[in-house]
């Protein structure tokens, strides 16, 4: 089984082209769609899951956009490499680097094994590194743009999750350092989701709405303006951490 998806490419189109981490599920799928009704053919990456990848191709050509799903490893610097020059061969370039994909453990901080620690700092934060530095030279032809996926998290500690939050706050910081780096061709800015909600509430869900000024919990479409407005909005704005969280980053 080939580990591309490929949509038919009009020759004509002038789309500018989006390459989105993580984009099979859940806040990743949203993010792709949305670009793709907003104008973006897009590019979407998985590591496990290939056939929610494929369904999601489906749809950005259902919006009348062009898309591709490649599998990729943001851990591994090949696998790096081969999804950005397949993006960039497939489109013509790159005008927007979305870094979504991400892992999310939950472990108190005395029990983290030395892996798990290292998976996460791999995949949340080295990962969206590798990925910028990749991306580049084709962001900066296209004076465009990076949008990292931090979280509330990066800015509060949450007791079992060290290591995510850890791998945040780094993100938060490496979205500022970026966007000092790589003026004034390219701008980059993070969004940092509070408690985003998935079909029905469990308890740790409504405990997090409880506490979430606005009453209730995020979603994968609120997420997704949030990342638009960044994406199309003025290419002046940078080095910005949006949160989207309903306030709950005040309590």
């Amino acid at each position: 089984m080939s580990d591309e998806t490929r949509s038919t490419r009009s020759a004509s189109s002038v789309r500018p082209v989006a390459l989105v981490t993580g984009g099979a599920k859940r806040v990743g799928r949203e993010l792709a769609l949305a670009l793709a009704q907003s104008g973006f053919d897009v590019a979407i990456t998985y590591r496990e899951s290939q056939i929610e990848a494929t369904k999601v191709v489906v749809e950005i050509c259902s919006l009348g956009a062009d898309g591709i799903a490649l599998s990729l490893d943001v851990r591994s610097e090949e696998s790096v490499r081969h999804a950005v020059r397949a993006t960039a061969d497939e489109f013509g370039g790159i005008n927007l680097l979305v870094n979504n994909a991400a892992v999310f453990q939950s472990a108190p901080l005395g029990e983290i094994t030395l892996a798990e620690w290292d998976e996460t700092f791999e995949t949340n934060t080295r990962g969206p590194f590798l990925m910028a530095r990749e991306t580049l030279p084709y962001l900066k032809a296209s004076q465009g743009r990076i949008i990292n996926l931090g979280s509330l998290g990066g800015s509060h500690p949450w007791a079992d999750h060290a290591h995510y939050c850890a791998s945040k706050a780094a993100l938060h910081m490496l979205t500022q350092t970026m966007a000092k780096a790589f003026a004034p061709e390219v701008s980059v800015n993070c969004v940092a989701p509070g408690w985003i909600q998935f079909g029905e509430a469990d308890k740790v869900a409504q405990r997090f709405a409880s506490k979430t000024p606005m009453g209730r919990n995020g979603t994968a479409a609120e997420v997704a303006e949030a990342v638009l407005f960044f994406a199309t909005g003025p290419h002046f704005v940078t080095g910005q951490i949006l949160s989207v969280d309903g306030g709950l980053g005040l309590t």
